[in-house]
């Protein structure tokens, strides 16, 4: 990883679902209205519950790479998924949780080592750096504060990668993450539930050694 790191990536371093009602019409004969009788015909239909990412709701009954291909911010890393041949990986039972950069996080690399991470010749890599942002199980972010408080102020994260994540506590009760390089990540969206774990939105890719 010594080629990324002295590009600068050191210094920047951290997966979609909808209802609708129906109404009968008025009867043309005008009569007494009944309010308990008309109220469910009538009622609006309930808001979605699922989280929204890129635009798209996330079904929590949809795998990590269904929901995230449905996602307008998190196309970068669907590509990079797939590029390293981790799309059965990740659609698999799991449970996964995924520190999962958004397209801004991926334009803090330089492009060219963007493009160089997602051709043929960058997927040992591009693997590397993936797998590095994914902790076996389902680590919620009140699993995280928890492990954070219990660690006086620290938590370790032990990769699939098999590097270590240290996540402490930022502003406004978010998480941050530390990268092996130093780098640091922030959570913008945490706990998008999935079928197969769970899916925190992150703001800087992170870089193991």
């Amino acid at each position: 990883m010594s080629i990324l790191r002295t590009l600068g990536l050191a210094s920047v371093s951290a997966a979609a679902m909808i209802a609708v009602a129906a109404c009968t019409p008025a009867a043309e004969e005008p009569a007494t209205t009944d309010a308990a009788s008309t109220e469910g015909a009538m009622a609006p239909a309930a808001a979605s519950t699922d989280p929204v990412v890129g635009g798209a709701a996330m079904s929590p009954n949809e795998t990590i790479v269904a929901n995230a291909s449905k996602a307008s911010n998190l196309t970068t890393l669907v590509s990079a998924v797939t590029a390293a041949d981790l799309v059965e990986t990740l659609s698999g039972p799991g449970p996964f949780t995924v520190f999962a950069p958004d397209n801004a996080a991926f334009e803090k690399i330089p492009a060219a080592t963007r493009e160089g991470l997602l051709a043929p010749a960058g997927k040992a890599d591009l693997t590397k750096i993936l797998t590095y942002h994914v902790v076996p199980g389902r680590i919620t972010a009140a699993d995280l504060t928890s492990q954070i408080q219990a660690g006086g102020g620290t938590a370790r994260l032990t990769t699939v990668e098999g590097g270590t994540l240290t996540a402490t506590a930022g502003a406004n009760g978010s998480v941050i993450l530390t990268d092996e390089a130093g780098g640091t990540s922030t959570v913008t969206q945490a706990d998008v539930m999935q079928s197969n774990g769970v899916v925190h939105v992150i703001d800087t890719v992170v870089m193991p050694n």
